[in-house]
């Protein structure tokens, strides 16, 4: 018998809309197809972030395996984080052999005919994003080369050095240094070992 997650979300900015609008319906379809409901959960919050307790609940018990399937309204319900990280969360279930449907959308169901369609769509995105990232940091350093600018980390200004100098003369490690000066391990490091050379 396959057991069935229901995922219902309402922005809190959706004037008039609830989720009980949503979850009537996804509970007959489940119980039309003779699912085992596991779960409803039921969130009030922007689908704009992943950062979301109920969606992160859904995550943690789909990679336990505690349900065959997760149902939800229609994608936008499920996340509004762009095309590329939802279908990394699509992706993301079903490589925890956890299916997902939509029920106002027949095209996004992991068993269905667009299957092929919708991984090979990641694959392409995934892709995509991969070459604007390059190209808006190349481009980032081409401009900073063209206005003269030093490449790399900023370097820290001579005050902070000499703390370095005197905190690790003082007998400090690294790591107390970084965290008395709010700054990483390894910039301690860099500058230690410039004083010593």
């Amino acid at each position: 018998m396959t057991t069935v997650a229901l995922y219902a979300r309402v922005s809190t900015k959706d004037k008039g809309q609830s989720t009980e609008n949503q979850l009537p319906e996804l509970r007959r379809f489940a119980q039309a197809h003779g699912y085992t409901v596991y779960k409803e959960y039921v969130e009030h919050e922007s689908g704009g972030t992943g950062k979301r307790s109920e969606f992160q609940a859904l995550f943690a018990d789909a990679h336990l395996r505690r349900f065959d399937l997760v149902l939800f309204w229609s994608l936008d319900r499920f996340s509004r984080e762009g095309a590329l990280p939802t279908l990394q969360y699509l992706n993301q279930l079903q490589g925890w052999g956890v299916g997902y449907k939509s029920l106002t959308e027949q095209y996004l169901d992991s068993v269905g005919l667009f299957q092929e369609a919708i991984i090979s769509l990641l694959a392409t995105l995934a892709k995509q994003e991969r070459i604007r990232l390059s190209e808006r940091t190349k481009a980032g350093m081409a401009r900073r080369r063209a206005e003269g600018l030093p490449m790399g980390p900023p370097v820290k200004s001579a005050a902070v050095i000499e703390q370095i100098h005197e905190l690790k003369a003082g007998g400090f490690s690294n790591y107390a240094i970084s965290k008395r000066l709010a700054i990483s391990a390894s910039t301690v490091a860099k500058y230690s070992a410039a004083r010593t050379t």
